[in-house]
């Protein structure tokens, strides 16, 4: 048994690329940019709508919470009864739109059906729209932007700087993608693309999925479906990197959408589910709060 471990144990060679080091170093950056809006009369603010009592939301926004007070921002939760009417509902939203004290605005997702029929992504005002997902902020990717400083949305913008933070170019790279989705899917492949990347944005009725993924240098999963990756999706050759978008539940465990043990066996490197993508999305979501405290103050 003892030596079936240790093969076991020089098999999985794969580096894990967890957030952890990542979220340390760029914290502190962020507690210097919100002490430096401090001094200047401005304390950033971050306020949070919620419908319901959502056990995954509740769960999510406590991370957002924890991180904001981290580097000295203020955070407000506004939790709303699940029946509030869409004219209430507007209402509180632009309250918020409209308070100066407030200087990012979250729609936390999902909210119950009957508010669903709102255009939820444009309500919150572009300047204030941290998550990203204003059409006037998206844009700008399909214009071409590879600033990252925008208020892009936060897990393509995650995703980015994970990759970078490791020393894993993007340019010149053939990047797949698996999933399509508006907020992750997509905006990444717009991302990845401006950074000079060879994206190719597959999908659940993709044929041969795994030609593209065998032949990719960075595989990023974001299709939804446990362990949906294993290894026979990879080329050991490629040496491929795989960033895990994956959050899903299984057996009552949290899992990303790659086999991690099976892959580690084939590939150069993979993201962590927990402790990859998912923190550097809230880290990206407390960027996107600075930033638009900034160009506020400025405004």
């Amino acid at each position: 048994m003892a030596w079936g471990i240790y093969i076991n144990c020089i098999i999985m060679t794969a580096r894990i690329l967890s957030a952890k080091p990542c979220v340390e170093e760029v914290k502190l950056e962020l507690k210097k940019r919100c002490e430096s809006l401090k001094a200047r009369g401005c304390h950033p603010a971050m306020s949070v709508v919620l419908v319901g009592d959502n056990p995954a939301s509740l769960s999510y926004i406590r991370n957002k919470k924890k991180l904001c007070e981290e580097i000295g921002a203020k955070f407000t939760l506004h939790q709303l009864l699940p029946g509030i009417s869409p004219d209430d509902f507007l209402k509180v939203v632009q309250g918020l739109n409209n308070d100066p004290g407030t200087h990012g605005i979250i729609i936390q997702l999902p909210v119950t059906d009957h508010l669903a029929v709102l255009d939820l992504p444009q309500l919150v005002i572009p300047s204030k729209d941290i998550d990203g997902f204003h059409g006037e902020n998206t844009r700008k990717l399909f214009e071409g932007s590879t600033d990252m400083k925008l208020l892009l949305p936060c897990t393509p913008k995650g995703v980015v700087n994970l990759l970078k933070y490791y020393g894993y170019p993007v340019e010149g790279k053939n990047i797949v993608i698996v999933g399509r989705s508006l907020i992750v899917g997509k905006p990444l492949s717009l991302l990845l693309t401006n950074l000079n990347a060879t994206v190719t944005l597959t999908h659940s009725k993709t044929k041969d999925l795994k030609h593209f993924t065998r032949n990719a240098d960075i595989v990023v999963a974001a299709i939804g479906k446990a362990h949906f990756l294993d290894k026979t999706f990879f080329d050991s050759a490629k040496k491929t990197v795989v960033i895990d978008v994956g959050m899903n539940s299984q057996n009552g465990k949290l899992v990303g959408d790659v086999h991690t043990q099976d892959v580690s066996e084939v590939v150069s490197a993979v993201s962590p589910v927990p402790g990859g993508v998912g923190p550097m999305t809230v880290l990206s979501l407390i960027e996107n709060l600075i930033t638009a405290a900034e160009k506020q103050i400025k405004g």
